[in-house]
């Protein structure tokens, strides 16, 4: 995997894994004062390519959820041009969908979706891109690509509702129209910040699901307990999940409370899947809490996520 500009690299697959002591932890964290967060750019595999079929992107559309009452949200399908309906697609669901499809943002998932695909470098996919809900009956226009009221109790909180509301309602109501595998290793779920932890969290929760998990600068702090994830994974026979971990040294550091130290609780979190000799890679950057790195190396965490599934 070609990724630059990293002060930390680690590729971890479940056969190779280095020795660790009876209770591992991070090593120590640098110092939040170390110089300023890096930004990183987009590479070609980001950006639209000459030749390569661009799929199409459905929606919005407005869905009410029971699991989640009293919110409404909006979500967008994304739909390769290689998509055959008498072919079970494989599936990527991504939180904050509004910014991970905007095409002058900085992760750009559907135009890296069109490249890999292209180059049978991951399989056809189908993507649903869904934005936290907003709690009442409208969704505002103003909100754009701001986050919705109801994202931090949808996201950041612990237990089976978020993935119940995946797993019950929303791949049904895309099932209707699209050939969805049902198959649990062919099933991703990604986010950044919060819609990391809660990507985590529903493959922690339903591995008979989701069993791919993209992990960029995850919020697993105590904003709603998520730093006791560490703890949970090692006290946890190891599920089958594989998980892309990505994070910054200057991602909201805080000297006072380790467990509102995002970069430390993503190496907390990095320790104890080692522990538990996970299927994993980690990287580790010089950005803050920012898109902009995962967006960067986001074609080789797909690659990487992929690397076994029949193209």
């Amino acid at each position: 995997m070609k990724v630059t500009g990293l002060i930390f690299v680690t590729l971890l697959l479940a056969p190779a894994l280095t020795a660790f002591g009876q209770n591992p932890t991070a090593p120590p964290a640098p110092e939040p004062t170390q110089g300023e967060p890096k930004r990183y750019a987009l590479g070609p595999d980001s950006l639209p390519q000459e030749g390569v079929p661009v799929g199409k992107i459905e929606g919005p559309f407005l869905f009410r959820s029971q699991v989640f009452k009293n919110t409404v949200r909006k979500y967008w399908i994304y739909v390769p041009a290689q998509y055959r309906p008498d072919q079970p697609a494989c599936v990527l669901v991504f939180q904050d969908g509004q910014r991970a499809l905007n095409p002058r943002g900085v992760l750009r998932v559907p135009t890296v979706m069109d490249n890999l695909i292209h180059k049978k470098e991951m399989p056809v996919t189908v993507g649903i891109f869904i934005t936290p809900g907003q709690r009442g009956d409208e969704y505002p226009e103003q909100i754009g690509l701001d986050n919705p009221n109801n994202r931090s109790i949808e996201y950041d909180s612990l237990g089976d509702r978020y993935a119940r509301f995946l797993v019950e309602e929303m791949l049904p109501e895309v099932g209707k129209t699209y050939n969805l595998t049902r198959d649990p290793n062919r099933r991703a779920i990604g986010g950044a910040s919060s819609g990391a932890i809660c990507a985590f969290t529903v493959a922690w929760e339903r591995p008979d699901a989701f069993r791919k998990v993209i992990s960029l600068i995850g919020s697993y702090t105590n904003i709603r307990s998520g730093h006791i994830y560490p703890d949970l994974i090692r006290d946890y026979r190891r599920k089958p999940i594989r998980i892309f971990l990505q994070d910054g040294i200057h991602d909201n550091r805080n000297p006072i409370d380790p467990d509102r130290d995002w970069y430390l609780q993503n190496r907390e979190m990095e320790a104890a899947l080692k522990a538990k000799r996970y299927d994993m890679a980690v990287v580790f950057g010089e950005g803050g809490h920012s898109d902009d790195h995962g967006g960067a190396i986001l074609p080789d965490i797909l690659r990487w996520l992929w690397r076994d599934v029949p193209r």
